[in-house]
């Protein structure tokens, strides 16, 4: 039996992907450690273009005990596979804090660009049963969302960080911010028209880190993530537009005591729901398949 790991690193999350590696799938056989902790390390990156002092210290902090949860299963932190996306590409100080980090950890990040990361995206997230001809892949992440099907895909500098940081500022937001930010979605997502006319009209949307697990979660009212419970959910656009609104009149603190909302996503929920609740509406899919796998399963079958 082979161990290997992943890290993914993204504009809100930073995740860790332990598994069993099965060399003639190239695939995880068996999830050993997955964990999630929420960073934030694209605070502020979409105004300033720089990584914030606090937001590196508090990604240094996670990679400090991933390293630690490594070496106990025997691996060096060297062989781990990371990557790291959009805050990286956006942030002029993004390769001397990924030095830092190496020099501390001896974790070595490479920085993907959008294109890669759908592609590693879609290949990661389909879970078992999901059939590659038929499934498409959205992921929302704090800085960006991604499509992708086996045709291609593409990647849009829209996300839950991100768009709740330029459109989102008040608490609870007010009715000319919400509509802002719904305009800025609708008008990005006319780029993923022509990706979505090229894909068969019936294909399964799939949806992949954190926005899709939060809402599913929410919508199953679970107390503890339990990815099993998770991967069985299917949202309608009705279930997306309930959310949305319900999220948009509640103040954050409100939105965290919602059974099923982590405290560190609560702030950014509402931004990354609607651009989930608008891509299903305008690129015309009528459900939504959840799943918990994503870019470190793709990272570690193309690494």
């Amino acid at each position: 039996m082979t161990v290997r790991a992943s890290i993914d690193l993204g504009t809100n999350t930073c995740l860790l992907l332990i598994g069993e590696w099965d060399p003639k799938e190239r695939k995880v056989s068996r999830t050993i450690k997955d964990l999630s902790t929420v960073v934030r390390l694209g605070q502020g990156v979409d105004r300033n273009k720089r990584l914030a002092p606090e937001a590196m210290e508090r990604t240094l902090n996670c990679l400090r005990k991933y390293a630690d949860e490594v070496k106990v299963k025997n691996l060096e932190p060297k062989s781990v596979i990371c990557v790291a996306t959009s805050q990286a590409r956006d942030a002029e100080n993004g390769a001397d804090f990924f030095q830092k980090i190496e020099k501390e950890t001896g974790f070595r990040f490479q920085t993907i660009s959008g294109d890669q990361e759908a592609k590693w995206t879609f290949e990661g997230g389909l879970l078992p049963q999901m059939d590659p001809t038929r499934s498409a892949v959205i992921d929302i992440g704090g800085g960006s969302t991604e499509f992708m099907s086996q045709k291609g895909g593409l990647s849009l500098d829209m996300g839950s960080v991100r768009f709740t940081e330029r459109y989102l500022k008040s608490d609870p937001v007010t009715d000319e911010e919400f509509w802002a930010c719904r305009d800025a979605v609708e008008e990005m997502l006319q780029k993923a028209k022509a990706w979505r006319d090229s894909n068969p009209s019936e294909m399964q949307l799939v949806g992949v880190a954190g926005t899709a697990t939060t809402l599913a979660a929410w919508h199953l009212e679970l107390t503890q993530f339990n990815a099993e419970k998770i991967n069985e959910v299917t949202l309608t656009r009705g279930d997306l537009h309930r959310m949305v609104e319900e999220l948009k009149w509640r103040s954050v603190e409100e939105r965290k005591q919602l059974t099923g909302i982590e405290e560190g996503r609560a702030d950014v929920l509402l931004a990354g729901a609607l651009i989930l609740w608008r891509s299903m509406e305008v690129l015309k899919f009528p459900t939504l398949q959840i799943s918990t796998r994503g870019l470190r399963y793709g990272a570690l079958q193309n690494n």
